[in-house]
């Protein structure tokens, strides 16, 4: 069980660490998720289309225009944290079947038990690792799939590698598409790496982020939008310049010089992702 720190603050020891459930003090009924202190989530109980974190509009942006508007999708989240993007996508593309996988069976109970959601048959969690569920998972079985996991503020190696996304490509529709939130800093090795894996397979894409992370001068999120078809990117490019922090939209020729030659990476020599520098989280304790 959770126990409580001052009024409404959940703090409780998690499979992968601690976690904290903070309230925002600016929207009530909101809070936000963190993991050893970093930040993991922010969701709204009163209005799940409310995202507060920058890469999750971007997500949430990319999900909004890879198909009519309104249209359920299938839909395989590779990471739970408080489920943000599950509760948007149900709100904004009702009927939607969506399955979450989170390896954190207690932060799955800790969620549901402070934050739940409505019930739902079309949105199912399971307690699992990413890749094994992906390679349980039917053919073509899914219009989307997005990757947001983190442990320890890094991606895990063995959800890095072209083995891993040739899983995503096979469970993917034709048409579908792979959004995954891409962390990373200077000199963004990582980043460069996942844009060449991920094309190696998917080889439409885009890479959506603040432009002084895209330059490498600073470590943050991006998002990189991946399929077999031509991602909607003068769409894109106009919601990230139109978000409350302005946004770049990276493809064709910059996404190749981005790229800039960087091998494709493979289990055999897939490491953790960039760990953020120290202290970068603090201040939103």
């Amino acid at each position: 069980m959770g126990r409580r720190r001052g009024a409404d603050r959940v703090t409780a020891r998690v499979d992968t660490g601690e976690a904290e459930l903070v309230p925002d003090p600016d929207r009530p009924r909101s809070f936000t998720l963190l993991l050893d202190g970093a930040p993991q989530s922010h969701v709204d109980l009163a209005d799940p289309t409310h995202l507060e974190f920058e890469y999750v509009r971007r997500l949430a942006a990319a999900l909004d225009l890879i198909a009519p508007a309104g249209a359920p999708l299938r839909v395989l989240h590779l990471g739970g944290g408080a489920l943000t993007l599950p509760r948007y996508v149900r709100a904004t593309r009702p009927g939607s079947t969506q399955r979450v996988c989170e390896v954190d069976a207690a932060l799955v109970d800790l969620v549901r038990r402070e934050l739940p959601w409505p019930a739902d048959p079309r949105l199912r969690v399971r307690v699992a690792d990413a890749r094994a569920a992906l390679e349980s998972t039917r053919d073509a079985g899914y219009d989307v799939v997005v990757a947001d996991v983190f442990a320890g503020a890094r991606t895990p190696a063995h959800l890095t590698s072209v083995e891993y996304l040739a899983e995503v490509a096979r469970v993917l529709a034709p048409g579908g598409w792979y959004l995954a939130n891409v962390a990373d800093g200077p000199p963004l090795r990582h980043a460069r790496a996942q844009v060449a894996t991920v094309r190696a397979v998917l080889p439409r894409a885009c890479l959506v982020g603040d432009a002084a992370v895209l330059r490498g001068r600073r470590y943050g999120n991006l998002v990189l939008v991946a399929g077999r078809v031509e991602p909607p990117v003068p769409e894109l490019t106009r919601r990230a310049a139109g978000d409350w922090f302005p946004g770049r939209v990276l493809a064709g020729d910059e996404l190749d010089r981005f790229a800039g030659g960087a091998a494709v990476v493979r289990d055999a020599d897939a490491t953790d992702s960039t760990p953020p520098p120290p202290g970068i989280f603090s201040v939103r304790r």
